[in-house]
């Protein structure tokens, strides 16, 4: 996967991804952790809404405004909060839909010179446009693939 319209295209099939892989997961499967000190498939489909729609917004400032900085926040204390350990996925499940449906929509608008913009990022430095559409291409299928995981290594 390496043009652009692939990575638009991954966006777009995250959320029908990440509902067949939790599609038919009990309460407790839900909360069972991945891995030693790792989420629970309920933190992770919480963590990608909450991660997703910073990205979305990440993107309309770098395409609105010049240069911006981009705030960062620790996914580690998001996802220890009610709302990412507690509360059903469903709702989340649905942000994602939505989300995803007009992110892709807007990143299928831009043209060339758009994709060469930048902002800076505390974190990681300057940064493009093309990369954060690569980052959060992967980052979906990441996490679709640590609950892949989980469900192989478990058998459910």
């Amino acid at each position: 996967m390496d043009t652009r319209a692939e990575y638009i295209s991954e966006i777009t099939k995250l959320p029908k991804k990440l509902r067949e892989v939790v599609n038919g997961l009990t309460e407790e499967q839900l909360n069972t952790p991945y891995g030693e000190g790792k989420w629970t498939p309920r933190q992770v489909v919480h963590h990608l809404a909450d991660s997703h729609m910073q990205a979305y917004m990440r993107m309309k400032f770098i395409i609105t405004e010049n240069h911006p900085t981009i705030k960062p926040y620790n996914q580690e204390d998001w996802a220890t909060l009610s709302d990412a350990k507690n509360y059903s996925v469903d709702a989340s499940l649905n942000i994602i839909d939505g989300l995803h449906a007009r992110w892709t929509n807007f990143l299928s608008s831009l043209n060339d010179t758009d994709w060469d913009r930048t902002a800076f990022h505390p974190e990681r430095g300057e940064i493009k446009l093309d990369s954060f559409l690569k980052l959060y291409a992967e980052h979906g299928n990441k996490h679709v693939g640590h609950i892949q995981g989980l469900r192989s290594s478990k058998r459910w």
